[in-house]
């Protein structure tokens, strides 16, 4: 499994975002999130308790700075400056000032980067939150699918998760939002998780619509998940729920 630097980390290669260089919000030796999802690349949660603290709104900063500015020295531009790491990054209860902090930062040293934020979808409720995802060039959201049950056994929220209300947040963002979801196949205890069949993907396509994101990014399995039982969905299966997006309207692309 793969845990990242706190609070920045690579830059690296992003299947959909070009060179990302990331900010970890989270402590970089182990996981905190509100998800336990089966593909996770960071492991599940249980395995990965942190011990250290979260980083401080004055350390992201800092380490940001100093990150950007050698690179610039370097001839080295990112595409993106994107939040992800180890969890869920609007965790941190000063996500919306470090949103502030990055543009501006962003701004002084690489004003054509874009500020992307990855997360799960379930904070947006929180006024702060929206307000800060607002303000950041792509504001990635997940909804793997809008069977709750089929999200109780893939992503595993481990506190309260009320889908209708997740798909109400996504639509105040009226556009400013890019839904992201994965697809995959194979067996968990027993049961058949494939999310690449109409059952799951036509209802999926009507919230999705619905929401009228500015992009729709489908994705599948890339590296190592926590869960063995897990099969990557096939290019085919990818590239046909692409042309149900393109077919609704939608602008659309999977990653393989």
């Amino acid at each position: 499994m793969i845990l990242f630097d706190s609070p920045i980390f690579g830059p690296v290669h992003s299947r959909r975002l070009g060179v990302s260089l990331g900010i970890n919000l989270l402590p970089s030796d182990g996981k905190l999130c509100s998800f336990d999802c089966l593909y996770c690349e960071c492991g599940f949660n249980a395995e990965h308790r942190t011990r250290k603290k979260l980083p401080t709104k004055e350390e992201v900063a800092e380490a940001l700075e100093k990150k950007l500015s050698t690179m610039r020295e370097e001839g080295v531009v990112p595409d993106v400056i994107t939040f992800a790491g180890n969890g869920e990054p609007t965790l941190h209860p000063h996500f919306a000032e470090i949103i502030d902090s990055t543009i501006i930062l962003r701004d002084k040293y690489c004003p054509g980067a874009k500020v992307s934020v990855l997360s799960n979808s379930t904070r947006i409720h929180k006024s702060a939150v929206h307000a800060a995802l607002m303000k950041v060039d792509n504001n990635i959201l997940k909804l793997d699918t809008i069977d709750e049950n089929y999200i109780h056994l893939l992503d595993r929220p481990n506190a309260s998760f009320d889908l209708a209300k997740t798909i109400a947040e996504l639509k105040r963002f009226e556009g400013h939002v890019i839904i992201q979801t994965i697809f995959l196949k194979g067996l968990y205890h027993g049961k058949n998780i494939d999310n690449t069949k109409d059952e799951y993907v036509l209802p999926w396509l009507d919230a999705v619509r619905s929401i009228a994101p500015s992009e729709v990014m489908i994705y599948t399995i890339d590296r190592e998940t926590p869960e063995k039982g897990l099969q990557k969905a096939a290019p085919e299966e990818l590239d046909r729920i692409v042309e149900l997006l393109h077919g609704a309207g939608l602008k659309a692309s999977a990653s393989y």
